[in-house]
């Protein structure tokens, strides 16, 4: 049985994507009776984590009530050191770049000899890079591109970022393999008599920073006829972006229209989306965007922006992907709001279909895959790419 060991920093809720999509890779590959997996996070005591399917036993938590402890990273590094000689993997797999985390578990890995893989989740983007640039640069020089070098592997959920670690100019191997999905069991058949009158919704549902271009979101608004229309912000804030969002809506007199939901999990979730009339998404990069598949798996058309790998939503006739900017996405929403909601559901159920592409099962195949070949135990999978 191969032992892989996954780490991350934390899996607070409202955390983002990684917290629920790290889980779930985890929770699937147990599903393979060769691989034993091990996650490894830090938290407060007390401090609500997020775990989704996972079995207790193989989390490990690394638990403080020293703020100091955690923003170090020691219990973490005491914790994997522990980790480590009660049960020696055969990969770390480490998720996320910049954090201490990130660089004690690439340390520990080569001062164990052990292969160390990395899933930077969005962190090596374009514009992840030039978010507060002058601390990444110091941390760059100082530790983080050597960690980087050190790794035997990295995981890339789109193409687009592989393209982006090419070119920071890492020649390690890379696998290309999408975030997955679950899909819901729910009705989604049509109303042959639809409320015509009815308020219509926009929903967006991620956290709330500066890279998910929501003041652009919000000056897009401005140029729409939408008075059957709301705008529905779903998400945790981060950093106080909120109140900058919330003071714009009112700059612009459409604070009226503009709802924040706050965070919505497990029932209120699943009722927010199947009441959305459209989802939109517009980062001015993500990896991935976990969200969007969740979306489609919920028969909701999709608006998003070319900072996302979501080319696939105009292929698939079931949505739009344009420029982040207001002039964009207002072009976008105009002709989505223009359709009938049967046109809408005809789009919604071809991207339900879409996204049944993102099973968690195949992702998890996939990346058992890339660990035997890592390990000389089987041939190179296709979604690896050598160049």
């Amino acid at each position: 049985m191969l032992r892989i060991l996954h780490t991350i920093a934390g899996l607070h809720p409202d955390s983002g994507g990684p917290a629920r999509t790290v889980t779930s890779l985890c929770a699937s590959l147990s599903d393979h009776s060769s691989i034993g997996i091990a996650l490894l996070t830090q938290k407060h005591n007390g401090e609500e984590i997020y775990s989704g399917a996972m079995d207790e036993q193989q989390m490990v938590l690394a638990e403080t009530d020293s703020p100091s402890l955690l923003k170090s990273g020691l219990i973490f590094r005491k914790r994997l050191i522990q980790q480590i000689a009660q049960r020696m993997p055969d990969i770390l797999h480490d998720h996320g770049v910049w954090l201490p985390t990130n660089h004690i578990a690439s340390t520990v890995a080569r001062k164990n000899s052990i292969p160390y893989v990395v899933h930077p989740r969005g962190m090596l983007e374009p514009w992840a890079l030039s978010f507060r640039a002058y601390k990444k640069k110091i941390a760059w020089n100082l530790y983080q591109k050597k960690n980087l070098e050190s790794a035997a592997l990295f995981f890339a959920t789109s193409q687009s970022e592989a393209d982006n670690l090419r070119n920071l100019d890492f020649v390690q191997p890379i696998a290309v393999i999408p975030n997955g999905v679950d899909i819901p069991d729910v009705d989604l058949s049509f109303s042959a008599n639809p409320i015509a009158q009815r308020e219509r919704n926009v929903v967006f549902m991620s956290r709330v920073h500066p890279k998910k271009g929501l003041k652009a979101l919000l000056e897009a608004w401005t140029k729409l006829d939408a008075d059957n229309w709301k705008l529905n912000l779903v998400g945790p804030d981060e950093d106080g972006h909120l109140q900058e969002v919330l003071a714009h809506a009112k700059k612009l007199g459409i604070e009226n229209k503009v709802v924040y939901r706050g965070v919505v999990e497990g029932e209120e979730k699943a009722k927010l989306l199947l009441n959305a009339d459209l989802f939109i998404l517009p980062s001015f990069s993500e990896n991935f965007g976990v969200v969007v598949a969740e979306a489609l798996a919920y028969g909701v058309p999709v608006i998003s922006t070319f900072g996302t790998p979501w080319r696939g939503l105009v292929e698939n006739r079931c949505g739009w992907w344009v420029d982040a900017e207001p002039g964009a996405l207002a072009g976008a929403l105009r002709e989505a709001m223009a359709l009938t909601d049967e046109e809408r559901y005809e789009m919604g159920i071809r991207g339900r279909q879409y996204a049944r592409q993102f099973d968690w099962s195949q992702i998890a195949r996939e990346t058992a895959d890339v660990y035997r070949w890592l390990l000389g135990k089987a041939g190179r999978p296709d979604c690896v790419r050598l160049n």
